[in-house]
């Protein structure tokens, strides 16, 4: 289990991980800015959560540039560095999904 191939290909399927899915949450922003702007002109609510949709996904943008960057980079330690930055810019952008859904579901209550 120690073996060096072992570690970086488990490291390398972590980058690749967070590229597709961080990708995956950029559209899913993008729809909710879209049915977001569609509740609001029907129902004429105010709400930030469309901007802060827009912020999430800059973030999920920034977590995929990085982890591609980690993917192509070969020297494990600035790999690393790259994984650990993509990880916390992807968790960041999972707590701000978090964020848009209250805010989501306390103006449409």
């Amino acid at each position: 289990m120690s073996d060096p191939s072992f570690i970086e290909k488990q490291e390398d399927n972590l980058s690749i991980h967070i590229f597709e899915v961080s990708a995956a949450m950029v559209g899913v922003c993008l729809t909710v800015i879209g049915i977001i702007s569609v509740i609001t002109t029907l129902k004429k609510l105010e709400t930030l959560a469309d901007e802060i949709t827009a912020l999430d996904a800059i973030i999920f943008l920034a977590a995929c540039i990085v982890s591609y960057i980690a993917i192509k980079t070969r020297e494990r330690r600035r790999r690393m560095r790259l994984e650990i930055a993509a990880d916390a810019l992807f968790l960041t952008g999972l707590g701000g999904m978090v964020v848009i859904c209250i805010l989501i579901v306390i103006n449409l209550a």
